[in-house]
């Protein structure tokens, strides 16, 4: 029995030896980026990606509840545009998002809050590719205490395949050709002039 409880207790501190020693080993903070080829203009991706007001159009999260609730502050575009969620969706949770990077038609970076759950920062770089965009979203996260460094390790599958799903549909938005132009309405005949 006394052996038994010797082998648990180097088990034990083997064990913790290991995870905390280890966490020192780890990044201190989560990177992931995902990109894509878009058939369409930097400007028209940009239109898209840098305007909070279109992010339910490729948001990878937006069907996970559909009666979240939005709200949007700031200017209308730029430095400085928020939007804040709310849901009771453990998935989607709340939190806000600010721009804090706008440099049309290259660059988006936005400051993620999550509350309690921490902060970090989404970036958007969009690159000429012959007629097309290469769209890159990023996401940085600093990863403080032992715990939050483990986590880390599965940051780029969790958050990466969230990315991928959003590209996808961002290229769909973005590839969707501009409705066709309306007609001009044809000028209203002039009344006939009474004969003399």
């Amino acid at each position: 029995m006394l052996r038994l409880l010797k082998w648990l207790f180097y088990l034990v501190v083997s064990v913790a030896i290991i995870v905390l020693g280890g966490s020192f080993l780890l990044p201190s903070e989560a990177v992931v980026t995902r990109s894509t080829e878009i058939a369409a203009a930097p400007e028209k991706v940009f239109a898209i990606v840098g305007d909070l007001h279109r992010f339910q159009e490729y948001s990878p999260w937006a069907e996970l509840d559909p009666n979240a609730t939005y709200r949007f502050e700031g200017p209308e575009s730029g430095v400085g545009q928020k939007m804040s969620w709310s849901s009771t969706d453990p998935n989607v949770g709340s939190g806000s998002q600010t721009i804090t990077e706008y440099d049309p038609p290259r660059r988006v970076a936005s400051e993620l809050d999550f509350g309690p759950m921490g902060k970090a920062t989404a970036t958007w770089d969009l690159e000429p590719s012959g007629t097309a965009t290469k769209a890159t979203w990023g996401f940085r996260s600093k990863l403080d205490g032992i715990a939050a460094r483990w986590f880390g390790l599965m940051f780029d599958k969790w958050v990466g395949a969230d990315y991928e799903k959003g590209l996808a549909k961002l290229k769909t938005v973005a590839e969707k050709p501009a409705p066709p132009a309306a007609e001009p309405a044809p000028a209203p005949e002039a009344p006939a002039q009474p004969a003399n």
